[in-house]
């Protein structure tokens, strides 16, 4: 078995250099020593050799002393890491959750199989394929691998439904089902429309326009964008979404790396927000795509970018698959903004800890709280391109208003809370127990939002939970932290009642980032001089 892998490695090796262009003898000798080192392993070594496995680890050896973002990505992973960014998967449609081990269904995704066929919120999964799946320690992965598959392909469930005594079966056709990558769009107030994006896929540009549409026939006139916690995904998708808000021929970004020659991205007449205000947040949690976005509008002076500094990943990789179906990630370019601008931030010999730990060292530095710590090197100045405005590169995305990061609702029970799932799995057991009343009282999230409130007794009802969940209370932290944690509890109901939209207009009503963009759209005559005319 190991010969034959090596041999099909080396004729592929071979192939290589036959029928690829190289062009350089020493790049040739090089290819052809490592299969003369892999034909001498797998023929000679004393003990059976695994080369398929020796193969992936110089693979992997290699690319991490390249830069952070070229990685190996194995056959079994690559479905995995395309789903989000293609936009769907094929399965049956639900979100779940395991609780008290057993698979509950929070919400069948609307127009998918499993709603098709009525299955409802609440629903308790007990057998897949004849199979019992209740009380036997069942994870997330065991889940996917028994309900995703092949479009077209059936799954025969039972489930256990309040109110029916006996279990209820259901023959699922499994469909492609959408990942979405937006994950709000509502009206603020009477003018102001508000989008948050959390990736660039395939299926962001459709999304935003059809939200978009919907806003302006509410009679959205102006516009914040959320990108905040959004890691980026398709440079095409950045570029297309920049192209709504630039006018035509408008440079949004342009690549270049030593292979790749500089290729220029341009704005067209196309676009549905030309005009009208607008404004992107942005925090540390915003990458890639993100930045390129942000980077475009600040560089032509179009919009008002607030929050914090951005990650600062400007690297562009191609995905270039391997022969077993595995592929590898590559670093082929750096893109610029507009200006000239490089985002990417530092990476000292390749050493992934401390690139990964900059975002602490942020936290430490306290350039989070306060934007006076922020040193940056007057060589890395740039100026905008219309109101040459001082803006600057070298790492992530400097916003024109900044909002300190808001640790005053932070406690260790707070965190506690949160890091050990206990309020996710509280708002679960909570909804499903009173789910019935909370559809009868609440028809409509507007209905909910105003009337609905987080007692004491529920309160009291979290910290019990919360105590038989090997956590113990603590009053001071709950005193800290209560409001925030009332804020989380109804928005985490609100989302399982009804949709993540409404999970995010409870909890952008006091978030500060927000309300300074409510505030600058509302006092325009004060920042104007921010953007252009």
């Amino acid at each position: 078995m190991i010969h034959r892998i090596a041999s099909t490695l080396i004729i592929g090796l071979l192939t290589l250099i036959s029928f690829q262009s190289i062009g350089q003898n020493a790049s040739n000798m090089a290819i052809y020593k490592t299969v003369r080192f892999l034909q001498f392993v797998s023929a000679d070594y004393v003990d059976t050799v695994d080369v398929d496995k020796m193969v992936e680890e110089v693979i992997q050896e290699t690319l991490k002393n390249l830069d952070p973002h070229s990685v190996y990505i194995s056959k079994e992973d690559v479905r995995a890491m395309n789903e989000p960014l293609e936009g769907n998967f094929e399965g049956i449609g639900v979100e779940f959750n395991i609780l008290n081990d057993t698979l509950m269904v929070v919400n069948p995704v609307p127009g998918g199989p499993s709603e098709r066929v009525g299955i409802f919120a609440g629903d308790r999964i007990i057998y897949i394929d004849e199979k019992n799946v209740a009380g036997i320690g069942l994870k997330n992965s065991d889940v996917f691998k028994l309900l995703r598959g092949d479009k077209g392909t059936q799954v025969t469930v039972q489930v256990m439904r309040k109110g029916v005594e006996e279990l209820i079966e259901f023959s699922i056709t499994r469909d492609r089902i959408p990942i979405h990558s937006l994950d709000a769009a509502y009206m603020i107030d009477s003018k102001i429309g508000y989008i948050k994006l959390n990736r660039f896929s395939l299926t962001t540009e459709d999304e935003f326009i059809e939200a978009l549409t919907d806003l302006k026939k509410k009679n959205l006139q102006d516009l914040v964008l959320d990108l905040r916690g959004n890691g980026g995904g398709y440079l095409n998708t950045s570029v297309a979404l920049a192209d709504q808000f630039l006018n035509e021929d408008k440079l949004i970004v342009y690549t270049e790396g030593r292979s790749a020659p500089k290729t220029d991205f341009n704005s067209t007449a196309n676009g549905d927000f030309k005009k009208g205000r607008l404004i992107i947040l942005i925090d540390e949690g915003s990458a890639s795509a993100s930045e390129i976005v942000s980077g475009a509008i600040q560089d032509w002076d179009r919009g008002i970018i607030i929050g914090r500094r951005s990650f600062g990943k400007g690297l562009v990789q191609n995905q270039l698959p391997l022969p077993d179906g595995s592929m590898i990630r590559l670093t082929v370019a750096r893109y610029h903004t507009p200006t000239g601008r490089v985002i990417q931030k530092p990476y000292k010999n390749n050493d992934l800890e401390e690139y990964y730990n900059d975002l602490n060292e942020r936290y430490t530095k306290g350039e989070l709280f306060d934007a006076d710590s922020i040193s940056i090197p007057d060589s890395l100045k740039y100026f905008t391109l219309v109101k040459n405005k001082v803006v600057y590169g070298g790492g992530g995305i400097m916003p024109d208003i900044f909002i300190p990061f808001d640790t005053t609702f932070y406690s260790d029970y707070y965190g506690k809370l949160i890091r050990m799932g206990i309020i996710n799995q509280f708002v679960h057991t909570y909804v499903d127990k009173n789910r019935s009343q909370l559809n009868k009282s609440y028809s409509n999230f507007r209905k909910f939002d105003q009337k609905f409130q987080i007692t004491n007794e529920i309160m009291d009802e979290l910290v019990t939970f919360a105590e038989n969940s090997k956590l113990p209370s603590d009053p001071e932290g709950l005193k800290t932290s209560g409001d925030e944690i009332r804020k989380q509890l109804k928005a985490l109901i609100a989302q399982s009642l009804f949709s993540t939209n409404q999970y995010f207009q409870i909890v952008n009503q006091n978030n500060m980032a927000l309300q300074k963009a409510i505030e600058v759209l509302h006092n325009w005559e004060s920042y104007k001089h921010l953007v252009k005319e």
